[in-house]
């Protein structure tokens, strides 16, 4: 895509319906990055190594969950010049998600709302994606990977436990970090888990169990937590004190938002899901400053929302963060912003360590 001007690329993605252009976006990189036509979208990774969580990422930019459920793409986002790579949300069965249509642009607010709930081909092909990664066959410092774990849909939220250490136990052995998605607004009641006593149970058992699998396959793999944007300050304390609590070793805000104020009177702004892009900037950064004043220095943050230029980017350093991820930036964007971004922030804080 370094080769290829994305003014044009989205102008011809964006006269199909989203998610027809999501999945032919999704086939083609998947087609090409295993062939020399690869270097198509190769651009050069921006030196900024930062050890977060353990973990020596070559750059602070990484892709967001969400964009690649089933891992099918990991060597091309590698060779977009990403410091770290998120894939899934993946759950234990696969599940198609929600009815379509389920995902809707808002391009004058520079926007996404979706509803997909955790469309994926379940945990058994996941990992069959990820073995076949040849930049993950090289293994550190080609790529940091990290691996997203959720729930069926059908799983009732009381033992909802149970398919997180499903996840857990099958991803362990090939992630570098594992994030734990309990923030999604399009699988029901999901969102519940972020409450104290639920939150307790789900972060004992996943630390119990990750304790076991350390000594299992002899290697401690980070845990990270993605959390809501919709959060108030007693909640986002809370949350915070529980990280901590538990030994979780690090925390990704936000999910998308269930807000709408910033693109009311738009075409498809009442539609139901998350809301992502640029109006997600705001509470993102809210929420990491948040964060951040109750985690006090060190904690490993990564911020997530609303980035469509290095300044975005920057901006959730200045809140709080130390890395960042991409999703509906890289969109309207394009690979162009990977490095934009890694500039911006290596520019900013050069040289910055974290956890």
């Amino acid at each position: 895509m370094s080769w290829i001007p994305y003014g044009l690329t989205r102008r011809a993605l964006f006269a199909l319906d989203p998610e027809h252009a999501h999945e032919l976006t999704l086939h083609t990189l998947q087609r090409l990055q295993h062939t020399p036509l690869l270097g198509l979208l190769a651009q050069p990774r921006v030196h900024d190594p930062i050890r977060l969580a353990g973990l020596m990422l070559p750059n602070r930019v990484g892709l967001a969950a969400g964009l690649d459920k089933n891992a099918q793409c990991i060597d091309a986002w590698a060779a977009m010049g990403f410091g770290f790579v998120e894939v899934g949300t993946v759950t234990p069965r696969p599940q198609p998600g929600n009815p379509k249509p389920r995902l809707f642009r808002l391009p004058q607010a520079q926007a996404l709302i979706n509803r997909f709930g955790f469309n994926n081909e379940g945990l058994e092909a996941f990992v069959a994606h990820v073995r076949a990664s040849r930049v993950r066959q090289q293994g550190q410092p080609a790529l940091v990977l990290g691996l997203n774990i959720g729930k069926n849909a059908d799983t009732p939220i009381e033992r909802a436990v149970e398919d997180y250490l499903l996840g857990l136990r099958g991803v362990y052995p090939y992630a570098d970090y594992v994030t734990v998605n309990i923030s999604s607004p399009n699988t029901r009641n999901l969102r519940q888990l972020q409450s104290d006593e639920a939150l307790e149970r789900l972060l004992a058992a996943l630390t119990d169990e990750r304790a076991r699998l350390a000594d299992q396959h002899g290697v401690h793999r980070p845990l990270f937590l993605k959390i809501a944007p919709d959060l108030d300050e007693a909640q986002i304390g809370a949350i915070a004190d529980a990280l901590q609590r538990h030994g979780i070793d690090g925390v990704i805000a936000t999910n998308t938002t269930l807000a709408r104020e910033a693109v009311q009177g738009l075409p498809h702004a009442d539609e139901a899901g998350g809301l992502s892009g640029a109006p997600l900037a705001a509470p993102s950064n809210r929420v990491i400053a948040a964060l951040r004043a109750r985690l006090g220095p060190g904690f490993p943050i990564i911020g997530v929302g609303g980035i469509l230029s290095g300044d975005d980017a920057v901006a959730k350093l200045r809140a709080g963060a130390d890395a960042v991820q991409l999703y509906t930036g890289l969109i309207y964007r394009g690979p162009a912003l990977v490095t934009e971004a890694a500039r911006a922030l290596r520019d900013h804080a050069p040289g910055t360590r974290a956890g």
